[in-house]
């Protein structure tokens, strides 16, 4: 069975949402990152932490140590819904091709138009297609 699905429906269970997974290059180190509206609390993460290690034992998952946190402040961008979640806030994106270019964008979120990620930024809006995103990351307030 495949590790991502096997950890989502387990978060999916618990009421949390699996925003990434993160293996070390020897797959000795294994991440989940997680969230849920409220905001991750340590106990959250020591309660995710006990339910995947029986459910990747049962699974037979091979690793060395897992890491449960938050995604903190500059939360990954990953999926479609994401980019509509979030819509409002301030992003980084980079992209796998370069688009005008250009392959790394700061600008105010406008979620998603005909399968692209609409980015106004300094320049002007932007629509950047979402299956040429390389990695997209909220950039936090302070």
């Amino acid at each position: 069975m495949d590790l991502f699905k096997v950890i989502g429906q387990t978060l999916d269970g618990m009421g949390y949402e699996l925003v990434d997974v993160e293996m070390s290059p020897g797959g000795r180190l294994l991440r989940v990152f997680i969230d849920i509206e409220r905001g991750i609390l340590v106990d959250d993460c020591a309660a995710v932490s006990s339910q995947l290690q029986r459910v990747l034992e049962v699974e037979q998952f091979d690793y060395d140590r897992l890491e449960v946190s938050s995604p903190g402040l500059d939360r990954p961008l990953k999926k479609a819904a994401d980019f509509e979640r979030f819509a409002g806030q301030q992003a980084q994106v980079r992209m796998r091709l370069p688009i005008n270019n250009q392959r790394n964008f700061v600008g105010m979120l406008g979620g998603l138009r005909d399968g692209g990620v609409v980015l106004q930024t300094e320049k002007g809006e932007v629509v950047l297609p979402l299956e040429q995103v390389d990695k997209a990351r909220l950039v936090p307030k302070f």
